[in-house]
Order: C-alpha cells, then sequence, then structure tokens
C-alpha cells in the first residue's frame, strides 16, 4: 500500500494566508497508513525517537480505531505530540529507522501522531492521570520544549514543578518562533494547558538572573533546578551595513509576528513593516520560516541568499519545497558582502559575491570559496539574517560559578545534565547550541529522570 499523503493547501492561497499548510489525516487515511506498519520484533523506529515513544504500540491501536488508546501510548512518553507531529524532523529520526524505507517510502509515523493528538481533542477524549505526590520541589527555567518536558516528567513522578518563564506567553521557540502556519498558537497553548493540568504552576514574566537568581530559588525551597532557557541571542554577519533600518535578525522577526501577532495580518494593521523585496541570509528552518513569512505579509519577492548549493541547505526537504511551491527565489553559492542604503538611512540593495565548493570543512559539509571578481548588487528593501544564535548570557552571567564551554554554552555532564552546581541541570540548546526541538524535548526527559534520583539520594 502507498504512503497516505497528507493534504495541503494550495500554494497559491496559502502564501497569502497563516492558516496552517499541512491539513492532517482523515480517520480514513490515517487507519489506512498504520494498516502499513509491519510491527517489526525488532522497532528500530523506537531506536530513532528521542523520547522513546514506543511506535508499533500507539500505531496498532491506530489500526483498530483506538484513537485514545494510541493518545494515552504517546503520553507515557511525550506530553507534546500535537506539536512533535508537526515539527519533529522525523524523516532523520524514527522513519529513517523504518524498514520500509529501505525498499520504498517509511510509515509516516509524525503524521499520525499529529493526527492521534488532534483526534483526541476534537473528540473531548482528553484524561489526565492520577499522581502522588512526592514532597519534592524543582524549578524550570524557560517554558520551552525542553522546560516544558522535564517539567511534565517531573510533574508525573509526584513533583511539585514551578515553570519561570521571562516572556509573557510560555512555548518558548515554539510560541515566539515557529511560524502560525507551521504550528498554530492554539495547539501550543493546548499542550501547555495539559501540562498545567498535570499540576505544574507557570511563572510568566519572570527573567531569572534578573528578576531572581537560581540561588534564591534554592533558598525559597526548591530541591532541585533545571535551566532549559534555549540560544536566543542571535548571530549576525559583521558586514557593513547591519544598522540600516529594514535589517532583522529572524529572531527578532518571527518573535515580533508572533508574540505581536502580526500573523493576523491583514485583519489588522501589523506591526512588522515588510517592503517588497526581501532577502533572507542562511538556509536552515529558520530561514525558511521567515522568508514564508515574509510573503504572507505582503512581500512580492523573497530571496534565499545562500554561500553553498542545495545539497548543504540545512532545513528540512519539507520545509524547502514548501518554500520553492509558494514561490520563493533561491540564490544559492551567493554570499552577502555588504547592505547598501539609501539617504533615509533605509536598507536599498544587498551586494553579494559568488561562490563555489572547495573542500569539506569540519562541519563536513564543502567549504565555500569567494569568485574573485564576481560581485554583484541586487535592491532589496529588507535583509533578515538567520544564520544561527548563541546563549543568552542574562541568566549564565548572574549565576556564580556555572561552568560554560568555550563557545559560552553551559557544560553539563553528556550523561546525566548535572552541571559542576549540585542540584542544577541543564539541556537543550542552552547546553548543545541550536538543535531540534525534540532533540530539546529529549534533554528534558534526561535530565527530569536524573532529578528525580538526585533528590531520591538528598533523603537517603
Amino acid at each position: 500500500m502507498s504512503r497516505q499523503m497528507m493534504p495541503k493547501q494550495d500554494p497559491f492561497h496559502r502564501s497569502q494566508n497563516f492558516s496552517e499548510v499541512a491539513l492532517g489525516y482523515t480517520k480514513e487515511q490515517a487507519v489506512m497508513e498504520a494498516a502499513r506498519c509491519l510491527n517489526c520484533k525488532k522497532p528500530f523506529c523506537v531506536d530513532g525517537c528521542p523520547v522513546e515513544v514506543n511506535i508499533p504500540a500507539f500505531i496498532s491501536r491506530i489500526k483498530t480505531g483506538d484513537f485514545r488508546g494510541a493518545l494515552l501510548q504517546i503520553k507515557e512518553k511525550n506530553s507534546l505530540p500535537a506539536i512533535c507531529g508537526r515539527v519533529c524532523p522525523q524523516e532523520s529520526q524514527c522513519e529513517e529507522r523504518c524498514v520500509l524505507g529501505k525498499k520504498g517510502d517509511p510509515v509516516a509515523i509524525g503524521a499520525l501522531e499529529r493526527f492521534v493528538a488532534d483526534q483526541a481533542t476534537a473528540s473531548g477524549n482528553e484524561s489526565f492521570p492520577e499522581i502522588s505526590r512526592n514532597g519534592f520541589k524543582a524549578a524550570v527555567i524557560g517554558a520551552g520544549p525542553a522546560g516544558l518536558t522535564a517539567a511534565a516528567d517531573l510533574a508525573l513522578q509526584g513533583f511539585d514543578v514551578t515553570i519561570f518563564e521571562s516572556l509573557h506567553s510560555p512555548g518558548g521557540v515554539l510560541q515566539y518562533g515557529i511560524p502560525q502556519f507551521r504550528l498554530p498558537k492554539e495547539i501550543v497553548a493546548r499542550e501547555v494547558d495539559y501540562i498545567q493540568n498535570l499540576g505544574v504552576k507557570l511563572n510568566t514574566s519572570v527573567l531569572v538572573g534578573q528578576t531572581i537568581t537560581v540561588q534564591e530559588l534554592f533558598d525559597s525551597g526548591f530541591d532541585a533546578v533545571f535551566i532549559g532557557t534555549g540560544a536566543g541571542l542571535p548571530y549576525f554577519l559583521e558586514i557593513p551595513g547591519e544598522n540600516y533600518n529594514g535589517v532583522y535578525s529572524a529572531n527578532e522577526f518571527l518573535t515580533r509576528v508572533n508574540l505581536m501577532k502580526a500573523y493576523r495580518f491583514p485583519e489588522y494593521d501589523t506591526p512588522v513593516r515588510i517592503g517588497s523585496r526581501v532577502a533572507v541570509v542562511g538556509a536552515g528552518n529558520v530561514a525558511m520560516d521567515a522568508a514564508r513569512t515574509s510573503l504572507r505579509l505582503g512581500a512580492q519577492e523573497v530571496y534565499i541568499v545562500y554561500r553553498r548549493s542545495a545539497a548543504e541547505m540545512p532545513a528540512r526537504h519539507e520545509e524547502i519545497e514548501n518554500a520553492k511551491e509558494e514561490g520563493i527565489i533561491f540564490k544559492l553559492l551567493t554570499n552577502p558582502t555588504r547592505i547598501i542604503g539609501n539617504d533615509q538611512g533605509e536598507v536599498a540593495a544587498l551586494e553579494c559575491i559568488e561562490m563555489e565548493l572547495g573542500e569539506p570543512d569540519a562541519s563536513g559539509r564543502r567549504r565555500p570559496v569567494t569568485i574573485p571578481g564576481s560581485e554583484f548588487q541586487f535592491p532589496v528593501d529588507n535583509v533578515i539574517v538567520a544564520i544561527g544564535q548563541g546563549p543568552n548570557p542574562v541568566l549564565l552571567r548572574s549565576t556564580k560559578g556555572l561552568n560554560l564551554n568555550k563557545h559560552g554554552y553551559i557544560q553539563a555532564d553528556p550523561e546525566t545534565l548535572a552541571t559542576n552546581i549540585p542540584g542544577v541541570y541543564a539541556g537543550g540548546d542552552i547546553v548543545t547550541g541550536a538543535a531540534t526541538v525534540i532533540a530539546a524535548m529529549g534533554a528534558g526527559k534526561k535530565a527530569a529522570r536524573q532529578m528525580v534520583e538526585y533528590c531520591k539520594r538528598k533523603v537517603v
């Protein structure tokens, strides 16, 4: 049986709205896709899941129409299934290990996970486990994917958990980084509500490191602390002209669009100004998000400017294809050298130089080398820089004695995620640098397990 393809909005229409692009499976499609699963005796797909979901077990329940049972099976390991089903890179994790993928298409594990989570909401079949409290208190810093996962797992183990979030809305990158058309805000809110219904408390607008310190959390009665603040400090190109009006970091641009609800344009006037021509520098998922968002905000031409070739682009294949379908223009083997402004101090053009690929660098990708004399310019009204981000230093500066690595990230034991400060654990992008949502969730799960053991040792 062929893999069931998830229906999507038509490219022309979706490029003009912020409604979700992928429309999800019908019940019939989900059952047909689940029937493709071989229920292997050795489920390699599970080995590819950072949060350890028993994939064949939940798919088996879909086959029989037991959608609620499938959700309960997933939530034994994953408290954010509706999110993971949408943004997790299954093609390089669980689906990559699927036996069917050796000669054809793997089972659409992510689409099935999304279906199960959405179906439970549609039918009102959400339920919550009974939890016995153990008397321990844990503080979680950051309400992103790592923090939410750690908080949920700790709550399920009986901890009294409080999340401290610097912004006014929980979700971290799920809330401010991923566009509405890929991950609707109501989905994030629904998953956060589930975690709060486990007994997790949420304190927003609290910037740990500024309004309260880690030591003060311990002094107020917390037994253990998890730091999952992500990597939110944007990198720039360090080329002339980055101070002109109309230059954004992708982090700032997407935060403005998401938290200031610019995605509701043209319902009301947007707080984000985009001209008719936009250049996005970079080719990761964030770059694709920024480019596709610019299109929806009214840009007529949107360019992806990337110094390597298509083969080296780090974005998910699905996101690249969606961008191409929507009309994003790819300027590959192209490296910006200068942003040119007009007399009003606004962006007017981007100057670039052509590149060719040389020998592989430390990342394994072929190193881009400039072609002398190949400089050119093209007119743009905005430049959005999406070349990565680093650790925000606010929390790190205020936590005395916390060991950092040479790149400024928290140094945590790779097996336990314990820092050098007793009782303090850290995981996600603040430890590894920018990675995936599911990798951060896996770190939150691992840290929660270790925090449970740490607290048990304290009372022995």
